[in-house]
């Protein structure tokens, strides 16, 4: 037995070492004189710190550094440094080296980029309830080097590479963290390779079921569509280097995430996805020539095959805020069918697959400094002290994951906002005092509204008053991080100066009531008031929403009023569910069960039902509520507030039923409503709620609400309605 363990020790040995000379090859294009020497002795500290440490796998856990140093070298293309800090990202935090240690070895900058790694380790913590206030903590330590988002981003692809071994409930919830703030991230940062397998690994655990139809059907179809792309191209090819041009030119597959997408999108089965793929043309050119044979490439494509006029983007003449250039079309293939065309030359190529780390190789070529000024931005929602770190979330995601528009001034200088940006966001965007005071604006020379949404191009020009100050409902108006927390904080001190006056007024008043003037009774008031704070009590004062009247009310009924301090109620039921459901097994909260008297309801965002895949979700107010796992909420909700989350699981339900929606699309004819709703009551004795239908020029769209057991029931009611002759289509949806 044991000379086997040592056999087995001895092959370990040699596949860490195998894999240490493929991560040798992989850095080998960045490698300067000494850098193989920093490498090895990284690896020789992680192999010692990590030497008695496994994975859930059972693998050696060297594995895990060795391989997200690869995918840094590899698939973001960082250099030594990165590499050296990728080897080392869990040593301070798992073993007993201290930064000290990693300072006298390696330097400051590797020591900083470490501690910045071991600072956000945490930030999803499973036990953590403040994640948002740690991605936060993130993103502080991205503004002093983007290094450590990149290797925060290559250690969570290799965990969703590896994920298999982990329990269900630990991949739904970091599954969910991937897609709300990981690929998002990686896409912001122009990591188009990365972004897509982030998403497509989260889809993998969070929808198994779609995922592998997808992945199924793309794979009946592979040889068919190779045959495809092999005709279109070739033509392509022919001219391309023809004309003088050095090419390559392939398809690539989409991904199935993406595939997902448009389906849900476009409400259409996967038959009828189009373009399962595009067509790549990467142009070997000259740094000057690369506009000129970029459009030279787009005249062959559209001499050979009709493009749609309506799918032009040109992102080589402005380039996204993330660096990417390309230029996109569409065009009508040879089986009628429309393929997307991407075109651009193979230093734009790596800026798209390898993001702002390929820019600092092609700095001193290209004048773009799109990575600079995001992480400007990042660092202005940064200082703003006030920040929500929820609010800030929401506004992070929005602002820097969103496609840009471009926006000129009256003298022509171009500003980029985010899609959807107004007039005001623009106004805040030029200064502070120019967003406080705009009352409208003239957009192409035509008067407009604050409120209006901004279009690519669009020159616009501020009209601004003195008397004009921000609103409440200005924040519905604007999108851009910026605007919005300057509106807040301007809003902020208005209150507090009406506070103030409120706070003088229920003095006197309290006064002539004889109740003393102290925090206690403030606060009591407050709590009567259903006020969220005292400062709201004071401004209701003020604006003489409470009066004397309403404050004798207070004193009659506090008599009777437990005396209790308005807490934070969300943390007593978050931990008063988890004690009455302690006992349970495992803490599982079984949905239909008597024997816990807890009170759940099935939230209506997903109307789950028996067999669908579901979690509690603590809520302040209303008890647990039901999720599905892949209710449009629940990545947002298990990413920002995982300690409220329980897992939960369906018991053998008696008899009940729930409601659930179903869309039927068909070409009508005469009794088709008859036979359909033959079908539900009769062959299935299911109760129908509602059902509307439209008929449009001999197409038939109709909506039934009705109530069915659980999942396979449901399913079998499906399969039996797409018999029924001219349905063409039952889908299920969330009602």
């Amino acid at each position: 037995m044991k000379t086997e363990l040592v056999i087995d020790l001895e092959a370990e040995k040699q596949e860490i070492l195998k894999r240490y000379r493929a991560l040798l090859r992989a850095s080998k294009s960045t490698l300067q004189k000494g850098d193989k020497k920093e490498i090895r002795k990284a690896f020789d500290m992680a192999l010692e710190s990590h030497k008695d440490m496994r994975r859930k796998s059972g693998e050696p856990y060297i594995y895990h550094p060795i391989a997200v140093a690869q995918i840094a070298a590899e698939e973001i293309g960082l250099g030594t440094t990165s590499i050296v800090c990728a080897l080392l990202h869990d040593v301070v935090e798992d073993t007993d080296i201290t930064l000290e240690d990693i300072e006298r070895e390696f330097g400051k900058k590797t020591a900083k980029i470490i501690d910045g790694l071991t600072k956000i380790s945490g930030v999803f913590d499973t036990n953590s309830s403040l994640q948002a206030e740690n991605f936060r903590k993130m993103l502080l330590t991205l503004a002093d080097d983007v290094r450590v988002i990149l290797i925060k981003l290559a250690d969570r692809l290799h965990n969703m590479r590896t994920m298999d071994f982990m329990p269900r409930h630990k991949q739904l919830k970091i599954a969910s963290e991937t897609i709300y703030l990981y690929a998002p991230l990686a896409h912001r940062l122009g990591l188009y390779a990365i972004k897509s397998e982030l998403e497509d690994l989260s889809m993998k655990y969070l929808e198994p079921e779609t995922y592998k139809f997808i992945a199924k059907k793309l794979n009946e179809k592979k040889a068919e569509r190779n045959m495809f792309i092999k005709k279109f191209v070739e033509p392509i090819d022919e001219i391309v280097h023809e004309q003088g041009l050095v090419a390559d030119v392939y398809g690539r597959p989409k991904s199935i995430h993406s595939i997902w997408n448009k389906m849900k999108k476009k409400n259409i089965p996967f038959e009828e996805v189009y373009d399962l793929f595009a067509i790549r043309i990467i142009l070997d050119s000259a740094y000057e020539n690369e506009k000129a044979d970029c459009w030279k490439a787009y005249s062959i494509v559209t001499d050979l095959y009709r493009p749609n006029p309506d799918r032009l983007r040109d992102w080589v003449s402005s380039p996204k805020g993330n660096g990417y250039e390309s230029l996109h079309t569409t065009v009508m293939g040879p089986r009628g069918q429309w393929v997307e065309v991407q075109i651009r030359t193979q230093r734009m190529n790596e800026i798209a697959e390898k993001g702002f780390a390929a820019h600092w190789k092609y700095k001193e070529s290209s004048n773009d400094n799109g990575l600079d000024q995001w992480i400007q931005k990042v660092r202005e929602m940064l200082n703003n002290p006030e920040a929500n770190a929820l609010d800030f979330l929401d506004d992070f995601k929005m602002n820097l994951f969103s496609d840009e528009i471009f926006i000129f001034t009256p003298k022509g200088a171009l500003i980029q906002l985010p899609l959807g940006a107004t007039a005001l966001d623009f106004a805040f965007e030029i200064h502070t005092d120019v967003g406080a005071t705009c009352i409208g604006a003239k957009v192409n020379h035509k008067l407009v509204p604050i409120s209006y949404k901004l279009q690519n191009g669009d020159q616009v020009e501020i009209i601004t008053s003195s008397k004009q100050t921000p609103k409440e409902d200005w924040l519905n108006v604007v999108v851009t991080a910026k605007a919005k927390s300057k509106i807040k904080s301007s809003l902020k001190e208005e209150k507090r100066k009406i506070a103030e006056a409120g706070k003088e007024i229920l003095e006197r008043k309290l006064k002539s009531l004889k109740i003393t003037y102290n925090t206690d009774n403030i606060q009591k008031i407050s709590y009567f008031f259903k006020l969220p704070s005292t400062q709201e009590l004071f401004v209701n004062v003020a604006l003489g929403k409470i009066e004397l009247k309403d404050i004798k009310e207070y004193l009659s009924s506090e008599k009777e009023v437990e005396n209790r301090s308005p807490e934070r109620p969300e943390n007593l039921t978050v931990d008063m569910v988890k004690t009455k459901m302690k006992g349970s097994e495992n803490d599982i909260l079984l949905i239909g069960e008597d024997l816990q008297k807890i009170d759940y309801t099935l939230a209506a965002c997903c109307n789950p039902i028996p067999g669908d895949d579901v979690f509690g979700f603590v809520t302040v107010s209303e008890g647990i509520k039901i999720h599905r796992t892949n209710c449009p909420n629940a990545a947002q909700l298990m990413s920002n507030y995982g300690y409220r989350i329980v897992k939960a699981k369906w018991n053998k339900q008696q008899e009940l039923t729930f409601l659930t929606g179903l869309r039927i699309v068909g070409i009508d004819d005469v009794g088709l409503i008859n036979n359909i709703t033959k079908v539900i009551s009769n062959d299935f004795k299911v109760n129908m709620r509602s059902i509307t239908v439209d008929t449009n020029e001999g197409i038939f769209d109709g909506s039934i609400m009705i109530f069915v057991n659980d999942t396979e029931h449901l399913e079998n009611l499906i399969k039996n309605l797409l018999q029924v002759k001219g349905v063409t289509g039952v889908t299920r949806f969330d009602a």
